[in-house]
């Protein structure tokens, strides 16, 4: 196989790199990817290079794009703790905004593509599934942060995507696990359970997530795309009972609980959840339905 362009990925050691880069890679990309500390993907590809680099390092970005010029930039990488965020806004703000105002700044230079990954908590969850022409309303500083690195995407002058996501879940292949993930090993390890109740999202296969991310790619698709799941909103306690029911997991180590329990810094969005249409109508994406997705993870 020819290689086809070549494509930036931030984050690369995240949850969504370590799924996306192969998938890439065999759809033949050349892929370089950007991760702190030392690499996390056990890939060995000729057409895959990995650099630790800081994203808001100016320098570290400028030697980086002296060597290689990329066809696409697919912006992944962000401080994703709410919490974390709404504690350390400086912090977040650089990491978040700055970091992708850098790379926006190095990609115009060389006239590539900008393909951004977004998420629901750019709304204020009032209503919930939200379309992609919905106003955005943060309620917290990390969406405030995400918000504003789309506004800087949406005035880049070159071709340039932005992919809302919500609550994605899977198979952790490195680093931190994700929610379900996390209720599995508690229900195997027989230790009860506290899970939100009153927030409701459509959560997203991480597969699901990675297919649509490469049709989008692939068909060089522009402007603001959803993907998560299609399936009724659920909370957190929902799929945990859902997961429990799957596999014959002891659900009355599950207590459901409000939001106020775990007394978070940062306001959390009520009900989300992210309208899917365009993606099912323009891209043919069909999501896993959910106990079908956690067979694929579990077993």
């Amino acid at each position: 196989m020819q290689p086809k362009d070549s494509i930036l990925i931030t984050g690369v050691n995240g949850f969504l790199g370590n799924y996306l880069t192969p998938v890439l890679l065999n759809a033949g990309y050349i892929v370089y990817g950007i991760g702190k500390g030392m690499r996390r993907l056990p890939i060995i590809d000729k057409k895959f290079q990995y650099y630790d680099i800081d994203l808001t390092d100016s320098y570290s970005l400028q030697q980086l794009f002296e060597i290689i010029s990329p066809n696409i930039i697919l912006h992944a990488a962000a401080n994703s703790k709410p919490d974390d965020c709404e504690l350390h806004q400086e912090s977040a703000y650089t990491i978040n905004v700055q970091s992708t105002k850098l790379l926006l700044d190095f990609a115009e230079k060389i006239k590539s593509r900008f393909v951004y990954i977004s998420t629901d908590f750019v709304f204020d969850g009032e209503k919930g599934l939200y379309k992609e022409t919905d106003e955005p309303n943060p309620i917290n500083y990390y969406g405030k942060t995400k918000l504003l690195s789309e506004q800087l995407v949406t005035q880049y002058p070159f071709p340039n995507t932005i992919i809302r996501t919500v609550l994605v879940y899977g198979k952790p292949l490195a680093g931190r696990q994700n929610i379900l993930s996390f209720v599995y090993a508690k229900l195997q390890n027989r230790e009860p359970v506290q899970l939100v109740n009153d927030q409701y999202r459509t959560p997203t296969y991480i597969k699901d997530l990675v297919w649509g991310i490469k049709e989008i790619v692939e068909h060089e698709k522009t402007g603001i795309w959803h993907l998560s799941g299609d399936q009724p909103l659920m909370s957190p306690y929902e799929m945990g009972m859902q997961l429990a029911d799957t596999f014959e997991l002891d659900k009355s180590l599950l207590h459901p609980v409000n939001h106020t329990t775990f007394k978070e810094i940062a306001l959390r969005p009520r009900t989300t959840g992210l309208h899917i249409q365009k993606a099912q109508t323009e891209l043919n994406y069909r999501p896993t339905p959910f106990e079908k997705a956690l067979k694929k993870i579990f077993t």
